[in-house]
């Protein structure tokens, strides 16, 4: 069986292709999933730690129900897809004699949905693929490759969230689409233009190879996805959550704390069809009470005092100027995608219509669109995508006198790479017995995203600041070393020629050549996992 999971910050859902029907279904797991009103069954991205130690933990709808969330307890974890992968500022908790990491916390949400999959179905699925935010740096990909490993899964795949949604809007007729997924954790935007015609297949982005046959049949008609352009950052659902706190936190003197994130988050929810909402809450134990009401003129202004319109729009101006270089205008876009909890905030909305015809955009789907369309990489998809960020390699700026990074492949390259990109490097002292790079994941220019700790919130926010944000991929003991010279090596030469490729498979791949001897000491060897 086929399965897919959009792991959401606040919400996270699982498809299935069903063979007999041959459409796409959603599952609902008992305990996990909550089934409000018209929505599709979704499980809560929530996690309550029983016993770090023994890994026994609590998740999804399980925590509201046992009423986990009311209380600022250390053990349990929201929106800590966040976390994965990001540096953080503040203490992480310990619990059991164990510091427990958000990494440790997602493995245990998601091994849970698994187990608890398995044992509804009373199968184990063949393939599964996962969906990943546009922007999400290699860390979270390597972070979820190591996590699936051990989940005895035949085949285990990615894909960009975005395209995924474009694939599971159901969008014939229209070719070029622009998909908008704003959920709890991030807003990602991609441009992505659906082919319909004989193509060769593809397996996406590998994670697990096990049964290379899955999902492959070269005599179907297959749609072809490609991504022309896409732009993505840490703003969501959960950022408005808190300022929602912060800002009766001013006005009302109200604490910060889980239960009063999860009244604004109800706030929210209901001035998605209200133009006024009320929460209010009594404890008959601590007789504590609070009344939070809020219009939605008011929510709006809130929403402009975090400049939350100027970010979406500086998304919209990068898609759109990487579409012009490629010969698109915004006339050329035949539909608009809306994805994820946050795009039912009506201004969200209005603020999509100020860029495109109302006629364009649908947002009937925002939940299982995702979910739904990363199923297609099982039925004959083929996805050309690009590198979303660039790489390069550390060296020592003498000008500023620290380290700078010297990108050798920059974003938007498409893969696999047809020519190398070639350096030629020397010695930097006198009888050096070895060449060191550090390779690195350069991120936006303009800005950067800071992961810090109000209280027992975890709070991200985007920054200006005009430095690269960089993640190192092999600066590690055993890992930097790229060439050993023998001879030794002596400043005033060249000395060794270093080739980089990145494969089909995002592997970013390095030859390199002794000038000296003509010696070949690498040979397109794996240096750095991209995904």
């Amino acid at each position: 069986m086929f399965y897919a999971i959009d792991f959401g910050t606040s919400n996270t859902v699982i498809t299935r292709w069903n063979a007999v029907t041959a459409q796409p279904e959603i599952i609902r797991l008992p305990r996990l999933s909550q089934q409000v009103g018209d929505n599709p069954p979704l499980i809560p991205s929530l996690v309550y730690v029983q016993d770090a130690k023994l890994g026994q933990v609590i998740a999804g709808q399980q925590v509201y129900d046992q009423g986990l969330n009311i209380n600022s307890d250390s053990r349990f974890f929201r929106s800590f897809k966040r976390g994965i992968g990001a540096q953080i500022q503040g203490f992480l908790p310990e619990l059991d004699d164990k510091v427990v990491t958000f990494e440790q916390v997602g493995e245990w949400f998601l091994t849970t949905l698994i187990e608890q999959l398995k044992a509804e179905t009373s199968e184990t699925p063949q393939s599964l693929v996962l969906t990943v935010p546009v922007d999400s740096f290699e860390t979270y990909r390597n972070w979820l490759s190591q996590v699936c490993q051990s989940w005895n899964i035949e085949q285990i795949r990615l894909i960009d969230e975005p395209t995924a949604a474009a694939l599971g809007y159901g969008t014939l007729g229209q070719e070029l689409l622009l998909v908008v997924d704003f959920g709890g954790g991030t807003v990602d935007l991609s441009l992505v233009q659906l082919e319909l015609g004989e193509q060769k297949t593809t397996q996406g982005f590998i994670l697990k190879w096990g049964d290379k046959s899955l999902g492959k049949n070269s005599a179907q008609k297959t749609k072809l996805a490609r991504v022309l352009a896409k732009a993505g950052t840490s703003l969501g659902g959960t950022d408005i959550d808190n300022w929602l706190v912060d800002y009766f936190h001013t006005s009302q003197d109200l604490p910060k704390s889980s239960l009063t994130t999860r009244l604004a988050e109800r706030l929210k929810i209901q001035l998605s069809s209200q133009t006024a909402a009320t929460e209010v809450y009594f404890n008959d134990e601590t007789f504590d009470s609070y009344e939070l009401s809020l219009t939605r003129e008011q929510f709006e202004e809130i929403l402009k005092q975090q400049n939350f319109f100027i970010q979406l729009d500086d998304l919209m101006t990068q898609v759109l100027q990487q579409a012009r270089r490629n010969g698109i205008e915004v006339s050329d876009i035949d539909g608009v995608l809306l994805v994820g909890g946050t795009v039912q905030i009506p201004s969200v909305q209005n603020w999509v219509k100020e860029y495109f015809d109302e006629a364009k955009i649908k947002y009937d789907r925002p939940f299982e669109a995702i979910a739904v369309g990363a199923l297609q990489l099982a039925q004959g998809i083929e996805v050309k995508d690009f590198l979303y960020h660039s790489y390069g390699i550390r060296y020592w700026n003498r000008k500023i006198n620290r380290h700078s990074w010297h990108p050798i492949i920059k974003t938007g390259q498409p893969y696999p790479m047809g020519e190398a990109v070639e350096l030629v490097l020397g010695a930097s002292v006198e009888a050096q017995p070895s060449i060191e790079l550090i390779i690195g994941e350069l991120g936006a220019e303009s800005s950067g995203t800071e992961v810090y700790f109000d209280g027992d919130r975890l709070i991200t926010r985007t920054i200006g600041g005009g430095e690269t944000i960089v993640q190192p991929l092999n600066d590690r003991e055993g890992s930097r070393t790229i060439a050993k010279l023998n001879p030794l090596g002596y400043p005033g030469r060249d000395r060794v020629k270093v080739s980089f490729k990145v494969d089909q498979l995002r592997q970013l791949r390095i030859t390199v050549e002794d000038l000296l001897t003509q010696d070949v000491l690498l040979n397109n060897q794996i240096v750095a996992q991209l995904s």
